[in-house]
């Protein structure tokens, strides 16, 4: 479970926020709502820019 975990800026609203990369549902920003990670059977489509790597 090394490196599952990634910081990613909003590209509408520009809130940095850790997600699980390879996530089951879409991730949505916790300021405007918009879709940060969907979901592609694996490793999820990062929608913002990735900032770091945690963990």
């Amino acid at each position: 479970m090394v490196n599952d975990f990634i910081k990613v800026k909003c590209p509408d609203c520009g809130n940095e926020q850790i997600v699980f990369r390879k996530a089951a549902t879409k991730v949505t920003c916790l300021v405007c709502n918009s879709v940060l990670v969907a979901p592609k059977g694996g490793v999820g489509e990062i929608k913002g820019e990735v900032l770091e790597v945690v963990g």
